[in-house]
């Protein structure tokens, strides 16, 4: 698949304080996959919510959140509970926050982090239960927040986080095995269940992105970065960790002179983001 110019939605840009720009992103981003791949085997079925299903959320919630962008300390207050600097926490904690604001959307939420119990045994927890009353059916969520490289040719298994033991193929598997395993919690059937996978992919520097061949499981409506193990000349500024889910408005950092493994940003220029990593954490092929 050719990857076409694309206009990226990304409202989250337009707010000033770091923390509703973070929420903003968790709502309005798309998901980093635009379809399940056809390599995954399903054992457990779950779906992913389109693009437009999130841009419809967003839009009614962005009146909150130039609420919030003036006075944001119900929002400081709220994530000042998670003692944990776990990004995949903050963007679960995020979403929960939005899920509490039930004035602002269609869904009813009935549980959080609702643990599977069998005897002694913990089974399983659930990331959200909730009711969609639109439809009136109940919805298991499973959420992640993921940063994973390619390498080689962009495979399902050729997808790494910056931990090499997680890899996209390992979660996938993990969602459709373990996580969506249950068919019924707090007394509630559940009749759909959706992975709200967000984050960012990157390319290998060597890949030209407007001529790439992609797999079409790639939500080419989410920006792609890219990653290397070399120094670009462009200036880059490093971003803090919470930085990851969106740069601060105005930037927390000198432009780079001392590199360290992490994410980059170059607010003028094309490839935006890059994911710098040394060559003793990546494989021999994927320079």
């Amino acid at each position: 698949m050719m990857t076409k110019a694309v206009a990226y939605f990304e409202p989250w840009l337009q707010f000033k304080t770091p923390i509703v720009r973070q929420l903003a992103f968790s709502i309005a981003s798309p998901s980093i996959l635009a379809k399940l791949p056809q390599e995954l085997i399903i054992k457990n079925a779950f779906e992913l919510h389109n693009s437009t299903h999130w841009q419809s959320l967003y839009q009614k919630y962005e009146p909150r959140l130039f609420e919030l962008d003036l006075s944001p300390q119900p929002l400081i207050d709220f994530l000042a509970r998670l003692k944990s600097t776990r990004l995949g926490l903050r963007f679960e904690n995020l979403l929960w926050f939005w899920l509490l604001d039930s004035d602002y959307h269609h869904y009813q939420l009935l549980g959080h982090s609702i643990q599977i119990i069998s005897g002694a045994i913990t089974l399983g927890e659930l990331d959200f239960l909730v009711l969609n009353q639109k439809t009136q059916q109940i919805e298991h969520w499973e959420v992640a927040l993921k940063y994973y490289l390619g390498e080689c040719k962009l495979n399902l298994a050729e997808w790494y986080g910056l931990n090499r033991e997680d890899t996209l193929n390992r979660k996938l598997k993990h969602f459709t095995e373990r996580q969506f395993q249950f068919s019924e919690a707090n007394n509630h059937i559940i009749q759909r269940k959706f992975a709200v996978m967000k984050g960012q992919l990157y390319l290998p520097t060597r890949y030209n992105i407007a001529r790439a061949h992609l797999p079409e499981w790639i939500n080419s409506e989410r920006r792609l970065g890219r990653w290397g193990t070399h120094l670009p000349q462009t200036d880059y500024h490093r971003l803090q960790r919470p930085e990851w889910l969106c740069p601060n408005q105005n930037l927390s950092s000198e432009s780079a002179k001392w590199w360290t493994d992490g994410l980059y940003y170059a607010p003028m220029n094309e490839s935006q983001y890059y994911m710098f990593r040394t060559s003793r954490l990546t494989s021999l092929n994927s320079a």
